[in-house]
């Protein structure tokens, strides 16, 4: 029988996790029922540096029913770093791991779906939003120009999905030998290559609680997917200045021969213009070259992406 660990990363869901817990445990005994997983299933909740009562209601859970386990980090590193920290410990104990928010948002519905296709032979399963009808206009449209950049910029992602997915023994395994610090997970598992397929759902609204993604964090977290992925930009600065040069010498052309001809104009408005112009690019250039300098210290430092307080699990 498959063992299937369900991986749900935590940060502030006192609200939301005794609903959440108990849709969990419904949906192991359905699955168990229909012979899909194995009575070793579990669900692993990951708290990150939570600072209501979050921790308390895991280990609650962890002591009324042995299926319910726990990982508390030191202090919270990011959502990103608290599902890995949670793979991490789920690595080498279960045969498929499926990676959900504590919200509910994710339909866990899908799931059955999900281990069918893991037992077809696939060895990742991406759970796809099949619309975004719930969302609003801006979210919509920004979501959409998200994915269309990151594919025009090169990056293989999967339309419409989030962290939302199941990998195999073998796919976990690959996807730990990832060492980078900038984590973005739905870019590095396409990487991995093993055959994969897509599970469609309908996200729904969060049950309870608040967003833990701001537009602030989203527009963080989309620049942290475009810099740790493609190289385009730096490239596109490179483009940029040989434009800039090059239409800078035949602007010198054209002064040279206008002061030679006796038609030379004086204006400040010109001159100033273009001073601005290019002092406003040349800082944006270097800006964008500093992101990629930053990212080379934080990787080149090798510090550890989180720290485990500690684990519950059974």
């Amino acid at each position: 029988m498959t063992t299937l660990y369900l991986v749900i990363p935590c940060y502030n869901e006192e609200e939301v996790l005794p609903e959440t817990s108990r849709r969990l445990a419904e949906k192991l005994d359905a699955l168990e029922k229909a012979e899909k997983i194995g009575p070793e299933s579990r669900v692993l909740f990951v708290d990150d540096g939570s600072r209501d009562a979050t921790w308390g209601i895991i280990e609650s859970l962890s002591h009324q029913d042995s299926r319910f386990g726990g990982v508390k980090l030191s202090r919270n590193k990011g959502h990103q770093n608290a599902l890995l920290a949670g793979l991490t410990a789920a690595n080498g104990r279960c045969d498929a791991v499926i990676s959900l928010d504590a919200d509910l948002q994710d339909d866990i519905n899908a799931i059955d779906e999900m281990v069918d296709r893991f037992h077809e032979g696939n060895e990742v399963v991406y759970g796809v939003r099949s619309s975004r009808a719930s969302d609003t206009v801006f979210k919509r449209s920004t979501a959409e120009g998200f994915y269309k950049l990151m594919r025009m910029l090169g990056v293989d992602i999967v339309d419409n999905h989030a962290d939302y997915r199941l990998l195999s023994r073998r796919a976990l395994a690959a996807l730990l030998e990832f060492k980078e610090v900038n984590l973005f997970l739905r870019g590095i598992v396409p990487l991995i290559g093993f055959q994969s397929t897509s599970v469609a759902y309908e996200r729904a609204e969060r049950f309870a609680g608040e967003s833990k993604y701001p537009l602030k964090k989203m527009l963080l977290f989309a620049f942290d997917g475009i810099t740790s992925f493609s190289i385009r930009p730096i490239r596109l600065v490179t483009l940029l200045g040989a434009v800039i040069f090059g239409t800078s010498l035949i602007g010198l052309l054209i002064l040279l021969i206008q002061k030679l001809f006796g038609q030379t104009v004086q204006g400040w408005t010109t001159l100033m213009g273009s001073i601005w112009l290019l002092g406003g690019i040349q800082l944006l250039c270097l800006g964008i070259i500093g992101e990629y300098v930053g990212r080379i210290y934080q990787e080149a430092k090798h510090r550890p992406r989180f720290i485990i307080d500690q684990i519950r699990l059974k």
